[in-house]
């Protein structure tokens, strides 16, 4: 951490640097381009869509733009040979069609104020990325869904899911970071062309959830604003993501807050069905404890319950959010992103909302 206050608050002027950053020139600041690079599974691997199981071994076809050519299939497996052809191209070398990695281009920061930290890129985001990939690569489960990512920062693992989902809302706060993630979708616009509507919009976590809609004035809103359509399409979305968000109690509280306006909203068949939650446990030390300790993700756990407590809840109690969380094992997940030491502090969580039956059900 660097430290450039010169009076005012500390906290804006406080320079924090995210450990992907390391190494990087001394007294490289403002906006950076870095491509990072996915691995991809090997070329005689099995992919599975829907119980179907189609190999890609033998001799590959390929048409006069470089993609492959494969028999007509059901749509689904039309879809994952799609994604492979598009995820196997790389504008950056010349070793052809067939090269098994590929790379996003996403523009950062080095350094930044705390208040924009969603400049930098993270750890988390970078597990949650592997997890991302890992689920295109052997499950359909994220095919053709409605998607909202939660402090997306950089907006990096919104873009990876844009190979495969119908509609991805990448959301922070702040024009800023809103700025620099419209730009890495513009620049990484090629990769998932005619295959996602990608939208860039503000969600604050401090304010009210649906946004109000000012009819009257949203042309001379800013351009992250949200329209009632798209407000209507986020409610339906069955996939929430985020990544390292979990680093202020303030924060926490305010996530959890949001979390439980997206998640309890609407009808049971109308609302996000699980959160994956990618984290980074910070040790400090603590007076109070006399040790170090991860105060912030104490007080993550301090919200999740576990299923037979929910249950076990008064049925009229309102009052007592049940986020039900399940910690993924990351031994099961390969590290498909290579730019980056995964360490051994990094959690990913799945969250889901339950909702507690009334008296008559």
């Amino acid at each position: 951490m660097v430290g450039t206050s010169n009076g005012g608050n500390l906290e804006e002027h406080e320079q924090v640097m995210s450990e992907i950053h390391l190494g990087c020139p001394p007294g490289l600041s403002g906006p950076h381009i870095s491509k990072f690079t996915f691995c991809l599974p090997p070329l005689d691997a099995h992919w599975r869509s829907h119980g179907e199981t189609v190999s890609v071994q033998g001799k590959i076809k390929l048409d006069e733009d470089g993609d492959l050519v494969v028999p007509r299939q059901s749509m689904n497996l039309q879809i994952k040979f799609n994604q492979l052809a598009v995820l196997m191209k790389n504008d950056d070398d010349d070793v052809g069609p067939l090269n098994r990695s590929c790379c996003l281009s996403i523009r950062h920061n080095i350094t930044s104020s705390i208040p924009n930290v969603g400049l930098q890129v993270w750890r988390a985001e970078l597990v949650l990325s592997d997890f991302v990939l890992h689920k295109i690569h052997t499950s359909s489960e994220f095919e053709g869904i409605v998607s909202l990512e939660l402090g997306a920062g950089t907006g990096m693992v919104g873009l990876i899911l844009a190979h495969v989902a119908k509609t991805v809302f990448i959301t922070d706060h702040g024009d800023e970071i809103l700025d620099n993630c419209a730009k890495n979708v513009h620049l990484n616009s090629e990769m998932f062309k005619y295959r996602a509507s990608v939208y860039v919009r503000e969600l604050d976590w401090k304010n009210s959830w649906p946004p109000t809609m000012d009819l009257e004035n949203w042309e001379t809103e800013k351009r992250f604003s949200w329209t009632s359509s798209e407000v209507e399409e986020v409610q339906g979305a069955s996939l929430l993501l985020a990544a390292d968000v979990i680093y202020s109690d303030d924060l926490t509280e305010s996530f959890f807050k949001t979390l439980e306006r997206l998640m309890s909203h609407g009808s049971e068949k109308h609302f996000p069905e699980v959160l994956y939650l990618a984290l980074e446990k910070r040790y400090n030390f603590s007076l109070d404890d006399l040790d170090v300790v991860a105060n912030g993700y104490s007080r993550f756990q301090s919200k999740l319950r576990d299923a037979d407590e929910c249950e076990s809840l008064e049925q009229d109690d309102d009052s007592i959010p049940c986020f039900v969380g399940k910690a993924i094992d990351l031994t099961q997940i390969p590290q498909c992103v290579r730019e980056y030491n995964r360490g051994t502090d990094i959690e990913i969580w799945q969250i889901k909302y339950m909702r507690r039956k009334s008296p008559s059900q």
